[in-house]
C-alpha cells in the first residue's frame, strides 16, 4: 500500500490533515493539479474550473461530451498516481475511482455541521449564518457530483477504510491516526474474513 485518498467535508480540517499526514509519511500531495492534468488531457479546460467550484458559484455547465472525456482522463490520472505511489490524493473522487485497488487506503474526514460552520466563519471572518450556508452548499454539491458522475453516495461508509470525526481531534491527532492506520495495515490491504467465535459475528 503506497497511496492514500482523503475525502473531506468543508470545515472538517481535511485538507490540513492530509498535508500533515503526507509530511509525516514523506509522501507527496496531489490535489487540484490532478484536475488540471485531467482537464488538459480531455481537451476541456473549463472542467478545471467546474471541479474546484465547490459552492457552485460560477454557474458553469460543461457539455456531456466534456464531462465524459474529463472523467475518463481523471481515471487515467488516478491510476497513474496510484501506480507511482507514495502519494496522498485529496478529493477528486479518489475513493470511487480507486476503490477496487487493494494497495490504496481510503480516508474520510468529517465533523458536525455546526462545528464546521464555526470553523469556516472563523477563518473567513463571516457570520455563522453565511458559513452555514457555505457548508450546506458544499455538502450538497459534493454529494450530487459523486451521485451524478459515479452513481455513488458520498456518505456511503463502504467507500472508506477509516472515517475520522474531528469534533474532538486536532488536525495533528487526526494525521497521526492516518499514519497509524497506514503503518498497521502494512504493505498491502487485503479483506479480512477471520472471526473469533468467542465474540460472535457482530
Amino acid at each position: 500500500m503506497r497511496t492514500i485518498t482523503v475525502s473531506r467535508q468543508l470545515g472538517s480540517l481535511g485538507t490540513q490533515i492530509a498535508h500533515q499526514a503526507a509530511q509525516r509519511l514523506n509522501f507527496s500531495v496531489v490535489w487540484r493539479e490532478a484536475i488540471n492534468q485531467a482537464a488538459r488531457a480531455a481537451g476541456a479546460p473549463e472542467m478545471a474550473l467546474v471541479e474546484i467550484d465547490d459552492l457552485g458559484l460560477l454557474g458553469l455547465e460543461p457539455s456531456t461530451e466534456e464531462c465524459s472525456a474529463y472523467h475518463l482522463a481523471m481515471r487515467g490520472v488516478m491510476r497513474d498516481l496510484a501506480d507511482a505511489g507514495n502519494v496522498v490524493i485529496i478529493g477528486r473522487a479518489g475513493q470511487v475511482l480507486l476503490r477496487d485497488r487493494a494497495d490504496v487506503l481510503h480516508i474520510k474526514i468529517m465533523a458536525p455541521a455546526p462545528l464546521r460552520a464555526a470553523r469556516v466563519a472563523g477563518v473567513q471572518k463571516i457570520s455563522i449564518k453565511a458559513a452555514s450556508a457555505q457548508v450546506e452548499a458544499s455538502d450538497r454539491i459534493r454529494a450530487e457530483y459523486l451521485q451524478r458522475c459515479f452513481s455513488a453516495r458520498w456518505d456511503n461508509p463502504e467507500l472508506y477504510d477509516v472515517i475520522i470525526n474531528t469534533r474532538r481531534l486536532s488536525s495533528s491527532a487526526a494525521a497521526g491516526l492516518i499514519c497509524d492506520a497506514y503503518t498497521r495495515l502494512g504493505a498491502e490491504i487485503t479483506p479480512s474474513i477471520a472471526l473469533n467465535g468467542e465474540f460472535g459475528i457482530d
